[in-house]
């Protein structure tokens, strides 16, 4: 991809510089570790697995929320936000953190762990709606009755581009890394990665449940359609419509994507909680499921990298499987 590509609503390679100067020291830098090949209980290669399930809140989204609660003023009404639970748990640890009222509005699918979180966090949570984009309703209208600046999870700017700081780290902490995996929801994490590597020499690939898949079906029609989302992945990866932003910077730059069944995605769960002791919710596991599963095959010599997206999950009902 040409180095002056720009993404959509004029996105490019120097707002996630900014970003990444801005959170600074305020969110962690997460680690990464080296899994070698067939290490995992199963048939695969080896590669790099970025842990941004470790990261403040549990999930990259503390990236994008704060990233876009610092770029501008917050109003007197603090800030709003529709989540399936994680990026409301972003938006509510920012709040507190520059001590603003936060409201966070939920679907009936938030798992009891995300609901948990965010009253810790202080929000004022709603829940309401069956999915994310029915609580997205709810959550405009009362940004325009309140004046609470909206943070949208994957469709603002500056949320995408605290997400695409993931991608730039991982390369800094591995450069050699030719292909960078992740997880595909609305595509905040898509779009941030593949305008945080435009021009560069590595590539990123999308990976969505096939339960779950607003970006194929956007894909398939030509623009951002409206589709039935569930399964494993559904409470963070459950937008029935993907981002602008997302489907523009995909189209824009060709990206690969891969789709991966929901057995794919529990068994990358089971197999990152009993061989790692890692506990990863479906949205986490599932760029992990692309790779242990097959979905995606790399070259003999391509150095690849995948991002486990998110933690929030009960780890019990894991070990019982």
């Amino acid at each position: 991809m040409p180095a002056d590509v720009a993404t959509s609503m004029h996105l490019t390679p120097d707002d996630i510089h900014a970003a990444s100067e801005r959170l600074a020291d305020r969110i962690r830098r997460t680690p990464v570790i080296w899994i070698d090949e067939d290490s995992l209980g199963s048939t695969h290669p080896a590669f790099w697995l970025k842990l941004e399930s470790l990261q403040v809140t549990g999930a990259f989204k503390a990236r994008g929320a704060l990233n876009s609660m610092l770029a501008s003023p917050i109003p007197a009404a603090g800030v709003c936000a529709a989540s399936g639970g994680n990026h409301g748990q972003a938006v509510a640890w920012a709040a507190r953190l520059l001590g603003v009222p936060a409201a966070v509005f939920v679907p009936t699918t938030c798992p009891p762990v995300k609901l948990q979180r965010l009253a810790e966090y202080g929000a004022n949570v709603t829940v309401t709606g069956d999915v994310y984009d029915e609580s997205l309703v709810i959550a405009q209208a009362y940004a325009h009755q309140t004046g609470a600046r909206l943070i949208h999870p994957f469709d603002q700017p500056m949320t995408v581009a605290g997400a695409g700081t993931v991608t730039t780290e991982f390369l800094e902490q591995v450069p050699s890394l030719r292909t960078v995996l992740m997880s595909v929801g609305g595509g905040g994490l898509f779009a941030g990665a593949l305008t945080a590597l435009a021009g560069l020499h590595t590539t990123a690939v999308g990976v969505e449940p096939v339960t779950a898949r607003c970006l194929g079906a956007a894909l398939d029609a030509g623009s951002p359609i409206d589709v039935a989302v569930s399964g494993a992945a559904v409470d963070s990866l459950g937008p029935a419509r993907v981002g602008r932003i997302a489907f523009d910077t995909v189209t824009a730059h060709h990206a690969p994507r891969v789709e991966v069944p929901d057995e794919s995605i529990r068994s990358a769960q089971r197999t990152a909680w009993n061989e790692l002791r890692i506990g990863l919710e479906g949205g986490g596991a599932t760029a992990l499921a692309a790779i242990l599963s097959g979905a995606y095959a790399p070259a003999s010599d391509e150095i690849v990298g995948v991002i486990a997206s998110g933690g929030n999950v009960d780890p019990t009902p894991l070990a019982e499987r």
